[in-house]
């Protein structure tokens, strides 16, 4: 895996600066020309594209791949701007150590919140683009002829008058010398070729042939394994344990104490191998303190939770009329409340990494979505400079949010130290990863709405309760106590300008949402769609109750609070129509539509209850409008992805404690969908044009309201509570 993150192919490159040095071309070092005779050797500075002697593209991605496409939308964007063949397109991970070294040129290593392709569009694209320039400047210089009249099309540049040719490599030494252009016009979509198309993605091929590591797979001469036990209880303690009574064990190396400033505080075994590791941890005594968070389960959870449904205090996220007035003055009241469990990331991949210390540099191989804090967890652990120190990141076998807070590299780190020179691999256990997440914030709903005579809704009162994301993980990021992200989905606009892309679907006459923090000892993290998803069940599920309750169609009076929200609407009547809406062919149906991570998504689900309650969703039609498609097939995979982790989440996820300890421990008790339980799903893929939203979340959050509207429509019965597992949907 060093050899990826290590520049040593014979070839050119071109490259791109994030922050305004520009883009140069230049032989990589130590490159000979295809004559024997030495070229001049030029610094590879500020590289996004790799350009061979063969023609061949390497692209440099700095996103993080967990299955989601970005390596492969980005590519493309890259590629559709430098005109080069995609047939001969590659990629490779710069890693973090050089970006910091590089004054950050590839800009961003955060993976997450749907970013991926939408943060970093505009200055890839522009990288590729001023490649192309240079390119096609080198080429006219040699030929006498005006640049203008020079096109370039799948790595070859032609001179429209003389009919002259040549290919990306022929050019790329004489390019590299020219001055980076600034004047750069950016194709619009409509002309694009390579990206808004449905490429198969790059790494599809290593995938289906084993060709290609993920972290789990990194072996090294000489590596030892380790496995790990953190505290049960979160800010329980090591008391002690006894490595005497595991010495003896065959392949053992040594036991190690690790806490780290992230809170581990636990212990690894050392050994040959990771089964004889693991093996001598289950038979290692060892003495745990507790502490006070020993008693607490789920009782005392929901007794927090409850305490901030009718709070005097709570921080408010959206406001607007007067709603005392419209409460006061209703023909009917509506109130319900809701509840959505703590749930675990459990990617396939469970965590883990590999270093290599010595007192001069320390290294680490690992699948995180973060690689610059990665990079700064390695530094912090290892107690070396950050400039002697780098990550080399893998693809990862699924993350969720989970990868981007760097525990697991703390870890590896901490024991590598004790093997100087000796490579470790910390592999965790899949208890380990299920009893040590962050989990998805647990929290609930108290909703209130009022109706006029005329089953017209004329106020709405949102009040959640629970945990603060921000407050455990990113203090320093509340606004005066106010940890705005809790509102993500029903969010006033001009708080804060990331937070636009999550503002609520409608527009109420009078309206107040609110969050009382409760934050009980759990630890709470970025799950994919983040507040997104129990917002959009919580007001989603809602507005079909006051709908019911005014004597509506749920369509018709979601359309009515939309006017001023087109792009919502649209999807919404995407799925009603194409699912069948209104029509009389018996079968029972939900709808939910959320804005989200700059994408407007809407959903309808169809589902059947038999008389034993059984549950069998039959179908769900998606519809996204994320402004610009760069991969149109690999949004529907996505879409379709969402419901298979949106429906686990609703049907069976659910994190619990007892005694301070989590109880679901594997995937026996901590299920997701199986293919036998999985719906037809139907995209609409709908961009309406001039901006990039997201598409890895936003669909999550109307997994779980529409098929529970459809619920309701086929029993008469709310649920209120999740998961549905242990429902009776006909009781």
């Amino acid at each position: 895996m060093s050899e990826q993150h290590t520049i040593t192919r014979r070839g050119f490159i071109i490259g791109s600066s994030v922050v305004g040095a520009g883009l140069s071309i230049g032989l990589l070092p130590g490159c000979a020309s295809t004559g024997g005779e030495p070229l001049p050797e030029i610094d590879e500075v500020n590289a996004w594209v790799h350009i061979g002697l063969d023609d061949s593209v390497t692209i440099r991605i700095a996103r993080s791949e967990m299955g989601q496409g970005t390596l492969t939308g980005l590519a493309q964007l890259v590629a559709e701007e430098l005109q080069c063949d995609w047939d001969k397109v590659t990629w490779e991970f710069p890693t973090p150590g050089e970006n910091l070294a590089r004054e950050r040129v590839w800009g961003d290593y955060q993976t997450g919140g749907s970013v991926g392709l939408r943060g970093s569009q505009q200055y890839v694209r522009e990288g590729g683009a001023a490649a192309r320039l240079m390119l096609i400047q080198a080429a006219a210089n040699e030929w006498g002829v005006p640049a203008e009249e020079c096109t370039a099309k799948d790595s070859v540049i032609s001179h429209n008058n003389s009919r002259k040719k040549t290919t990306f490599g022929k050019v790329a030494i004489a390019a590299s010398q020219l001055e980076v252009p600034t004047d750069i016009t950016l194709k619009d979509p409509s002309e694009w070729t390579i990206a808004g198309q449905s490429k198969m993605r790059l790494d599809t091929v290593d995938k289906l042939t084993g060709k290609l590591e993920y972290g789990a797979d990194i072996t090294m001469p000489g590596m030892l394994m380790a496995s790990i036990k953190d505290c049960p209880v979160l800010g329980g303690s090591l008391v002690s344990y006894d490595e005497a009574a595991i010495a003896d064990m065959p392949g053992v190396r040594k036991v190690v104490k690790v806490q780290t400033s992230l809170g581990t505080n636990g212990v690894a075994v050392v050994a040959d191998s990771w089964w004889q590791a693991n093996n001598a941890l289950n038979k290692l005594p060892i003495e745990w303190d507790f502490g006070p968070v020993g008693q607490f389960n789920e009782a005392a959870l929901t007794q927090l939770l409850e305490s901030g449904l009718d709070a005097e205090e709570a921080f408010p996220g959206n406001w607007g009329g007067d709603l005392k007035s419209a409460f006061g003055s209703a023909d009917r009241m509506v109130e319900s409340v809701y509840k959505v469990p703590a749930q675990n990331h459990a990617p396939m991949e469970p965590m883990n990494a590999t270093a290599v210390y010595t007192a001069e540099k320390c290294e680490v191989w690992c699948p995180t979505q973060n690689g610059e804090a990665a990079l700064a967890a390695v530094s912090e652990a290892s107690g070396l400079p950050i400039q002697q120190c780098d990550v080399y990141k893998t693809i990862l076998g699924g993350g969720f949010g989970r990868r981007g807070i760097p525990d697991y590299v703390h870890q590896v780190v901490v024991i590598a130290k004790e093997f100087p020179g000796t490579p470790i691999k910390l592999q965790w256990s899949r208890e380990e990863d299920q009893m040590h997440g962050f989990y998805h914030p647990t929290t609930m709903a108290k909703m209130r709405g009022s109706l006029d005579a005329d089953g017209n809704l004329t106020g709405l009162h949102m009040r959640i309760s629970g945990q603060s994301i921000l407050a455990a993980l990113l203090p320093h990021m509340l606004a005066n106590g106010v940890d705005y992200a809790t509102f993500q989905g029903v969010v006033r606009p001009g708080i804060h300008p990331a937070l636009d892309q999550h503002q609520i679907s409608y527009d109420f006459p009078n309206l107040l949402v609110d969050h009382a923090m409760r934050n009980p000892p759990i630890r709470p993290g970025f799950w994919r769609g983040v507040n997104v998803n129990q917002n959009a069940i919580y007001l989603e599920c809602f507005m079909d109750e006051l709908a019911t309750e005014a004597g509506r169609d749920p369509l018709e009076f979601r359309l009515a609070l939309m006017k001023n929200k087109p792009k919502g609407a649209a999807v919404l009547k995407a799925v009603a129509e194409k699912s069948g809406w209104g029509s009389d062919d018996g079968k029972s149906r939900g709808l939910a539509v959320l804005y989200a991570f700059g994408s407007y998504v809407a959903a309808c689900a169809e589902v059947t209850v038999s008389d034993e309650g059984k549950l069998k969703i039959d179908r769900i039609v998606a519809a996204t409008d994320c402004g610009t498609a760069v991969n149109p097939q690999q949004i529907e995979a996505q879409v379709e992805g969402s419901f298979v982790y949106g429906l686990s989440a609703a049907l069976f996820q659910e994190i619990t404690f007892d005694k301070g300890q989590v109880q679901e421990t594997n995937f026996h008790n901590y299920s997701s969908m199986r293919i036998a339980d999985m719906p037809e799903v139907e995209t609409i893929i709908m961009p309406s044009g001039d901006f990039y939203g997201g598409v890895g979340e936003p669909t999550i959050g109307v997994a779980a309201p529409a098929v529970l509207n459809a619920i309701f429509a086929a029993t008469g019965k709310r649920v209120t509570t999740l998961p549905l597992k242990d429902t009776n949907l006909r009781a």
